[in-house]
């Protein structure tokens, strides 16, 4: 298997293991602080990484030089987060999770701005198609909502942690000096674990974690476990063998992936005319991978 064929089975694992975290965020997001829950995440996570990093062998001390570089990636990582589920609060999982789809657009130009990736015509036209699906299902089919651009006030809390994770991916392949996709994670996620406890120690001695409902601590398992330390690594892996735009390509899946966790929670399924802005996200999901 070719290094860019590892990194699409990568981003198609991505893709699933993000849908859960939009899907049970959603069950979670009002029982407790955005910025206690991600930091309890992260540090379980960076514990996770980092003894995988260890039994690898793989952590040096040159790995680490230049530190800001992961406070940078970790600062921009847990500002997508806490706005996740800042968003889940008031946002069907369904409509957040196509406006995660706007990041291959956005993320190809920050591409183009960082590393002058240049987007072809054909996958130009595949983000607009793409786009489009997602402002479908954001607006939930409604003509007259999407005309007058009445976007939900989670959504729109929402599209700015996607533009965070959208400048996040070519930093990465910017900022990494040939560490290992396991160690450069670790060091993104202490960092973000340092900058969570900071900025959001107020909401952490607030939390009565003793009360939390099982769902809470079972989204935070999740998240901590196949949302953050899995598709972290698989996100670096992913990052260093496809451009920006491709790799980002599979957030295009996402909201076809939520669907198919709201069946399996029992919570139905979304209406026809949504499915079809689902439906132009796999178009444009199949038109940025057939041109390889």
């Amino acid at each position: 298997m070719s290094e860019a064929a590892r990194g699409h089975l990568a981003m198609l694992l991505f893709s699933a293991l993000v849908a859960g975290s939009f899907s049970l965020g959603s069950l979670a997001a009002n029982e407790i602080a955005p910025a206690a829950l991600n930091a309890l995440r992260f540090v379980i996570a960076g514990a996770v990484i980092g003894l995988v990093a260890w039994k690898s062998g793989r952590i040096r001390a040159e790995a680490f030089a230049a530190p800001w570089r992961y406070l940078l990636l970790g600062g921009i990582f847990a500002i997508y987060f806490v706005l996740m589920f800042e968003g889940l609060k008031t946002a069907p999982p369904v409509s957040t999770a196509a406006v995660f789809t706007l990041t291959p657009v956005m993320s190809a130009l920050f591409g183009w701005l960082l590393l002058r990736q240049i987007t072809t015509p054909r996958m130009a036209l595949a983000l607009v198609i793409g786009a489009i699906g997602a402002l479908w299902v954001i607006f939930r089919a409604d003509l007259s909502a999407l005309l007058a651009f009445r976007i939900g006030r989670g959504e729109g809390i929402f599209f700015i942690g996607a533009v965070a994770h959208a400048l996040y991916t070519p930093l990465v392949r910017k900022l990494n000096r040939g560490e290992p996709a396991v160690v450069f994670s670790f060091g993104m996620m202490v960092a973000g674990s340092i900058l969570l406890i900071l900025w959001g120690w107020r909401d952490i001695l607030a939390t009565d974690w003793a009360s939390l409902k099982p769902i809470v601590w079972i989204t935070i398992a999740y998240v901590s476990l196949a949302a953050s330390a899995m598709t972290f690594v698989l996100l670096q892996y992913a990052t260093l063998r496809l451009p920006s735009a491709k790799v980002m390509a599979y957030t295009y899946l996402v909201p076809s992936w939520v669907i198919l966790w709201e069946i399996a929670l029992g919570h139905g399924l979304v209406r026809g005319l949504v499915l079809v802005g689902v439906g132009l996200t796999i178009v444009a999901l199949w038109m940025l991978l057939e041109g390889e």
